[in-house]
């Protein structure tokens, strides 16, 4: 199998020589070439063709994100984004980024071999076989109206990894206040999903929120487990559904887990729930769907055609987890669908 061919744009030439040094240590990765601005990046790709490029944010003579915008479109090249903490990171997303890491603050060269051997790696290669055309499809759908005629207490329950920070928001965009209380988990860095959770609520007709422990699922709200070294799992307390936020070991390689999500909510809500998973590489959350279906809630699989990286709802579907797999453009719709015969 031939090496992944890897671009590194990064304006600092300490941490630009860095990357090289360490990357090029995996067999698997074959380090092309460098470039420290957007121009210098744009004649690398033409000359060497990379099938990964690595792009810090802020870079000088054109932002990261201002470059991504003009680059996609015209050369659809997967992308991985290294990012201080900041919502931008969300821009870059939007514009067509496959992936982020959290740039780490540098003190010590075991913490940068661990960064690099842990997380970019991981997402450099991820990458190599995202389906880059999906991804500005995930927020160029048409708005279409909803309505929940059902009653009860429900839960909605969503899982994604790679590619679904613009998945996951273009299925909420589409949800009115009138949705069941939503409770979810997407794979990000930590600090990444506070803001994550803010982008969402200036978005959408939900209000959204970082989950703590003892936060009520309530109707037209959504939780998003935080990222880091906790997990997020339903309880109920008397007739109300809450959240607890717990510290544990990784689960499929991921803390928080989907696997841990939906199956609190297979235990805690039964038949009154529906489970939703989107794009994102592993096999995370499909054991636990399979769990939410056999416990009577209705589950619903993002299709190949729409997933930057169709893992997760292949491995669901596989294991006989998936009721309906569905565009990225339909998942709202049967939501509701299957809420209103509950």
């Amino acid at each position: 199998m031939l090496p992944i061919k890897v671009l590194i744009v990064e304006d600092s030439i300490v941490f630009r020589e860095l990357l090289v040094q360490n990357l090029s240590r995996d067999p698997a990765i074959k380090v092309v070439g460098t470039a420290k601005d957007p121009f210098e990046a744009r004649d690398a790709i033409l000359a060497l063709k990379p099938d990964v490029m690595t792009l810090d944010v802020e870079l000088p003579r054109m932002n990261g994100i201002e470059f991504l915008r003009k680059l996609i479109p015209q050369y659809p090249l997967p992308v991985v984004v290294i990012s201080s903490l900041s919502d931008k990171v969300f821009d870059a997303m939007n514009a067509g980024a496959v992936d982020f890491v959290a740039k780490p603050a540098v003190s010590s060269r075991k913490q940068l071999e661990d960064f690099i051997k842990n997380e970019l790696l991981v997402k450099i290669k991820i990458a190599s076989s995202a389906r880059i055309g999906n991804v500005k499809k995930t927020v160029m759908m048409n708005q279409v109206q909803h309505r929940l005629e059902s009653q009860g207490n429900l839960i909605v329950a969503i899982g994604a990894s790679t590619g679904g920070t613009e998945a996951t928001s273009a299925v909420v965009r589409q949800f009115g206040a009138d949705i069941p209380g939503i409770v979810c988990v997407q794979h990000m860095p930590p600090g990444f999903t506070q803001m994550y959770a803010k982008r969402l609520n200036d978005e959408s007709k939900l209000c959204v929120k970082e989950a703590e422990t003892g936060d009520r699922v309530l109707p037209g709200h959504m939780l998003i487990a935080p990222g880091g070294d906790r997990h997020m799992q339903l309880v109920k307390v008397g007739n109300n559904y809450q959240v607890e936020v717990k510290p544990g070991p990784r689960v499929n390689g991921h803390c928080p887990s989907v696997d841990v999500l939906f199956d609190s909510v297979a235990r805690t809500a039964g038949a009154d729930a529906v489970g939703i998973i989107l794009t994102g590489m592993g096999g995370d959350g499909a054991k636990g769907l399979l769990a939410m279906r056999r416990a009577g809630a209705r589950t619903i699989g993002q299709d190949e055609s729409t997933c930057v990286v169709y893992g997760m709802p292949k491995v669901a579907y596989e294991l006989g987890a998936v009721q309906y797999q569905e565009k990225l453009s339909d998942i709202a719709g049967r939501t509701y669908a299957l809420l209103n015969k509950m």
